[in-house]
C-alpha cells in the first residue's frame, strides 16, 4: 500500500505542478528549449488538449465530454484492480505499474473537470497567460476542462518516399505529440505492465537443486 500511495503522490505532484507553473507562465503555443539551446531537440512548449493523450482528439464537446466521463470510469476500474492486487499481496512492479496508469490518468482527470472552473483563458494573440481563480471566471464548465501538454520532443524530421502509398512525398516528424506527466506516467506503467506479464514465474518449490523421490517410488539403477 505505502508503495503505491508514494508512487500515486508523486506522479500527482509533478503532473499539476508543472501544469500549473506553465499555464500561468505561457501562453497557448508559446515554448523554450528544454536544453537552453535553439537546435535542441527538447521544448518546453503550451498546448491546450480537449481529446485524449499525446493530443489525440475526438467528437467536439459531446467527445470531450464522454471522454472524461470514460476517464472517470477507467480510473475507478483501474482504483478497485489496484486495491484488490495490493490486498493479494501480488508482485510489486505490477502494484508499481497499476499505481502509475491510476495516476497518469487522474492527473488529467483533474484538468478536463476543474481546470475550465478555476483557470480563465490564455490569449497567444495578446500573449496572456491565464490566471488562477480570475474574477472573471473560467474559460469551461465543469468537465469541460483541457488537458495542458508541455513536453515536445521533434527528434527527427524528414519527408516520406515519394513511392509509399498513400503517405509518399509528405512529410514526416518523429516525435509529433505533445505530452505531459501523467501521460509519460501511463505510458511507463503500461510497458512495465507487459514486462511483468512476460517475467517467468519463478516456482518456489524449485528453490533447492536436490532432487526429491516421491515415497514408494524405486529408483532403478544407473546404467
Amino acid at each position: 500500500m505505502k508503495r503505491a500511495l508514494l508512487v500515486i503522490v508523486l506522479v500527482l505532484a509533478a503532473d499539476q505542478t508543472l501544469k500549473i507553473w506553465v499555464k500561468t507562465h505561457f501562453f497557448i503555443g508559446e515554448y523554450v528549449p528544454l536544453f537552453g539551446a535553439e537546435s535542441t531537440k527538447g521544448y518546453l512548449q503550451f498546448v491546450e488538449n480537449k481529446g485524449m493523450a499525446f493530443g489525440l482528439e475526438f467528437g467536439g464537446e459531446t467527445g470531450k465530454l464522454l471522454l472524461t466521463l470514460f476517464r472517470i470510469v477507467a480510473v475507478i476500474a483501474i482504483g478497485f484492480i489496484l486495491r484488490n492486487i495490493i490486498h493479494q499481496q501480488r508482485d510489486k512492479w505490477m502494484i508499481t505499474s497499476l499505481a502509475l496508469i491510476f495516476a497518469g490518468a487522474l492527473g488529467n482527470i483533474i484538468d478536463s473537470a476543474f481546470y475550465g472552473l478555476i483557470f480563465n483563458g490564455s490569449d497567444p494573440v495578446a500573449r496572456n497567460v491565464a490566471s488562477l481563480f480570475s474574477p472573471e471566471g473560467g474559460y469551461a464548465p465543469f468537465l469541460h476542462g483541457a488537458v495542458v501538454d508541455m513536453f515536445y520532443f521533434p527528434l527527427w524530421q524528414g519527408r516520406f518516399p515519394e513511392w509509399l502509398p498513400i503517405w509518399g512525398g509528405e512529410s514526416f516528424e518523429f516525435f509529433r505529440p505533445v505530452f505531459n506527466v501523467a501521460d509519460a506516467a501511463i505510458s511507463v506503467g503500461v510497458a512495465m505492465m507487459v514486462l511483468v506479464q512476460r517475467k517467468p514465474k519463478e516456482d518456489s518449490s524449485l528453490g533447492s537443486t536436490t532432487p526429491t523421490v516421491t515415497e514408494g517410488a524405486i529408483l532403478e539403477p544407473e546404467s
